[in-house]
């Protein structure tokens, strides 16, 4: 069994109407249920929007440096993201689809090294 992260930039979703969110959020529960269920589900969960609420730790000078906000400003950041454990790729994938399918954007997935 493998370990694989399934996960979407924020710049992904789009913008739609609260309506549209609501009918999808319900659909990403039940695929969620549904990989819990399976005993495949590791860890799930959107994450903060507002960007300007996440820091960083840099380890590049004498002593390690606290600061607000992304490390790096770029246009992308990850909005949210799943692991799952599976036997496979092809399961990884059918897993990714389904997310895809329920929340109504694409989806990365990346294998963990170990």
């Amino acid at each position: 069994m493998a370990n694989y992260l399934i996960f979407f930039n924020q710049q992904w979703v789009g913008d739609h109407p609260a309506e549209w969110y609501e009918g999808r959020g319900v659909l990403a529960r039940a695929v969620v249920r549904e990989m819990d269920e399976a005993g495949v589900l590791r860890f799930a969960d959107g994450l903060v929007e507002e960007i300007d609420q996440a820091f960083f730790a840099d380890p590049n000078g004498e002593t390690v440096t606290f600061g607000r906000g992304p490390f790096v400003r770029t246009e992308q950041y990850i909005g949210g993201m799943t692991i799952v454990e599976v036997p496979d790729d092809e399961a990884a994938q059918y897993w990714a689809g389904r997310i895809a399918q329920a929340c109504g954007w694409p989806q990365e997935v990346r294998r963990f090294k170990s």
